[in-house]
């Protein structure tokens, strides 16, 4: 084995040649090296810690605590991460019951008749005042208010769905209540009972009243319903029929053009055909008819009815 040896003046070189039993010393001592390194460092380390510099007892500790701490700080991100998601989810189902009770007080307004410009549930209420700088909520204590306002919110809302059967039943009643004149121009021409036929000249009788008026004048239901006729019929011309419920049904004869169908709902007020002189007819009119259970009654006591 050659050693060459370059020196810092002139570039100069040295070479050495080293025997085995030379190689075999060095090799030896290379490879020893870190061993004896290694156990020198383990021996300081005892020396030092012998004399108080170095305590690997409280090096260990403190890697314990280290590592508790970092398990704490993971289960309180847990723990909050939870109560984050929890809030979240109880805001969302409150939200959910605002936007209900919005819908039910526009439902509200309108049953009502209500101005909707002093009650628009669409826009947030308007608030102020003087005030001074409040403490920050804390979790619990926004747990405490989110409860609050759910029970608050839960019983405004039963509040709000009472009131609103109430109303509906009472707005249904109203509009199913058979009460006034199926025309908005004309006057009565003929009353309910015997009268004189127009065709025969004898005495027949009249299961109606008729209003007469101008070809084409508005025909409108007296009460809201299900139309269960519309069409041709014999004797009435085109005839529109009304179902009110509670056994009350209306017709409406000698039409000149129909504007509802079988089966559409019509409420009160609405207009169902234009007057004419269709069927068995000496001129524009409508024949109004009132049936109760079945059979005829007298329109003019349904005619002058008050409206509820």
């Amino acid at each position: 084995m050659n050693i060459i040896i370059v020196g810092r003046r002139h570039g100069e070189s040295r070479t050495y040649t080293l025997s085995s039993s030379a190689r075999t010393m060095m090799f030896g001592f290379l490879f020893a090296l870190p061993f004896a390194m290694g156990a020198a460092g383990y021996w300081l380390a005892e020396r030092l810690a012998d004399e108080g510099v170095l305590d690997l007892n409280a090096a260990k500790a403190w890697e314990h605590d280290l590592n508790m701490q970092k398990q704490e700080l993971q289960q309180i991100r847990k723990q909050t991460d939870q109560e984050l998601e929890a809030l979240t989810l109880r805001l969302a189902e409150l939200q959910a019951k605002l936007l209900r009770l919005d819908a039910l007080g526009e439902r509200l307004v309108d049953v009502s008749d209500l101005n909707s410009e002093e009650f628009d549930f669409a826009m947030q209420p308007a608030v102020g005042g003087p005030g001074t700088l409040g403490e920050a909520y804390q979790v619990p204590e926004i747990s405490e208010v989110l409860d609050e306002l759910a029970e608050r919110i839960d019983s405004r809302e039963q509040q709000l769905e009472v009131l609103d059967d109430l109303m509906s039943a009472n707005k249904l009643s109203s509009d199913t209540f058979v009460a006034g004149r199926p025309i908005t121009r004309g006057w009565m021409s003929s009353r309910y009972g015997k009268r004189t036929d127009p065709f025969t000249g004898r005495l027949a009788w009249h299961a109606g009243v008729d209003f007469a008026g101008k070809m084409g004048a508005d025909i409108v239901a007296v009460a809201s319903g299900v139309v269960t006729w519309s069409g041709p019929r014999y004797g009435y011309g085109n005839l529109v029929e009304i179902n009110h419920g509670n056994g009350y049904k209306t017709r409406y004869a000698h039409c000149e053009e129909l504007k509802v169908a079988l089966g559409d709902v019509v409420r009160k007020g609405d207009i169902v055909a234009l007057m004419g002189s269709s069927g068995r007819s000496t001129g524009p009119h409508v024949h109004f008819e009132v049936y109760k259970n079945g059979r005829t009654v007298d329109p003019a006591a349904y005619i002058h009815r008050k409206p509820r």
